[in-house]
């Protein structure tokens, strides 16, 4: 059975090793924050961070995972960039819907982690993440907010 390292703790996982890490994280431990959007790793609602790296969880098998580790929504605001961000969000009022969310700041914390200071040309290059509602200018608010 393999052992993932998921926010800090060790868990052992029960699946196929070719199943994707968004269904382990949700189906298998309860770690619902992060979201199926499509499927085919485009829209972002699915990142999650895999040795500080975001990934698209939906695309990700659980093999490659074993090893390394892993940061989900649930576990980012423990960190000085994650708490930061996830207090932005709020003071800007990112959400709408809130679906995506999840994983835009999954990506905006790897963004700001590379590039603490980011131009609107870094954010643009590194959230890719899909909103349906919309709420591009408020993320980039938010992250500037959280850069400070």
């Amino acid at each position: 059975m393999p052992i993932l390292n998921i926010n800090g703790r060790d868990l052992s996982v029960d699946g196929p090793e070719d199943m994707p890490l968004l269904w382990v994280l949700r189906d298998h431990l309860g770690l619902t924050g992060t979201k199926f959007g499509c499927g085919i790793a485009l829209c972002g609602a699915c990142t999650v961070h895999v040795d500080g790296r975001a990934v698209r969880s939906c695309s990700f098998p659980l093999s490659a995972a074993v090893g390394h580790a892993i940061t989900t929504i649930e576990g980012i605001g423990a960190t000085p960039i994650g708490a930061k961000l996830q207090a932005a969000w709020v003071s800007a009022q990112v959400p709408q819907c809130g679906y995506c969310q999840s994983g835009m700041i999954m990506a905006a914390a790897e963004l700001l982690n590379a590039a603490p200071s980011p131009s609107d040309e870094d954010i643009s290059r590194g959230i890719t993440n899909i909103c349906r509602c919309g709420t591009y200018t408020r993320v980039r608010a938010a992250i500037r907010e959280a850069a400070k």
